[in-house]
């Protein structure tokens, strides 16, 4: 225990900056992954194919070289300066709301059509149907797979580490720089992280309940 308590300090700021990492790029993919969702059930053919074109791109290009286009590639723009963190949120952001697309997507497609269908007989517009009808029977039904694609952000919040992020990925080379034991440091942060999924489940299992109860 001398290795968590002996550095204590570290440990605490790289969770807390991998917490950061999740919250901040957590909330942009859902948004922008609902928004790319609506995009693809979209009635309008350019609005689908550009929505298909971005997942398609996307979920097929590793993290890794997300991060490096917004590291390298992006700045020689000469667009918006970013921080080191913004980068790598920027990069968890649009490689994570692919997938909570198609997780959004699969939930709309559960919702039965009659139900659209009465919605735009009263005069409701595709936004307004999206919005108050199917979008909040979608994420009721798509909550467990949600979860999954937000546990596995978090993960991926530790490739961060690789672009001068000081998160709780680069916690094992900070304290290999001060001689302690590697696979001591490495087994208190997977049980850092083993705590954050539990709490993640947690959540989920608490709004499983309350919605179900709510139906």
């Amino acid at each position: 225990m001398d290795v968590l308590f002996d550095n204590l300090d570290v440990f605490a700021n790289g969770f807390y900056t991998t917490i950061q990492l999740f919250v901040v790029s957590g909330i942009g993919s859902l948004i922008l992954g609902t928004a790319l969702a609506m995009l693809r059930v979209s009635p309008v053919p350019v609005f689908r194919s550009a929505g298909t074109l971005y997942v398609t791109i996307v979920r097929n290009t590793p993290l890794t070289l997300v991060f490096l286009f917004f590291a390298f590639a992006y700045p020689r723009l000469d667009m918006v300066d970013l921080s080191f963190f913004m980068t790598a949120c920027v990069a968890l952001t649009v490689y994570t709301s692919a997938f909570i697309c198609e997780v959004v997507r699969s939930g709309i497609n559960t919702v039965p059509v009659g139900q659209a269908e009465a919605a735009r007989a009263l005069g409701l517009g595709f936004g307004q149907v999206l919005g108050t009808i199917v979008l909040p029977q979608a994420f009721r039904s798509v909550l467990p797979p949600m979860m999954s694609m937000l546990i596995a952000l978090l993960k991926n919040t530790t490739i961060a580490a690789g672009f001068s992020v000081a998160e709780a990925g680069q916690i094992r080379s900070i304290l290999s720089e001060r001689g302690e034991n590697q696979l001591l440091t490495l087994i208190f942060v997977a049980v850092g992280f083993i705590l954050l999924v539990m709490i993640l489940t947690s959540v989920q299992r608490t709004l499983e309940k309350r919605w179900s109860v709510a139906r």
